[in-house]
């Protein structure tokens, strides 16, 4: 998430700042890098249960720790938080 906003990505808004509150950061992992991302929370979870167009790949970009090991890294945003086409 801090990454996105640090580099104007259009459709994450980050408006709690990483604080699990919001979802405005909501993404999807792409297949091949679940496993490296990890699991979501419980708590993130419950967040996620209320974000547009959940899907089995959603998560909260502000719950990703990011590394070296996710060089590469694909993450696609939901149509509904795309705004500039």
């Amino acid at each position: 998430m801090h990454g996105a906003v640090v580099n104007m990505v259009d459709g994450i808004l980050a408006e709690c700042g990483g604080a699990l509150t919001c979802a405005t950061c909501h993404c999807y992992i792409d297949d091949n890098w679940t496993e490296k991302t990890g699991l979501a929370t419980a708590h993130e979870k419950q967040k996620l249960k209320f974000v547009n167009q959940p899907k089995a790949n959603s998560r909260l970009s502000c719950q990703i720790t990011v590394d070296e090991s996710l060089d590469g890294l694909k993450v696609y945003l939901p149509e509904s938080q795309v705004w500039n086409r």
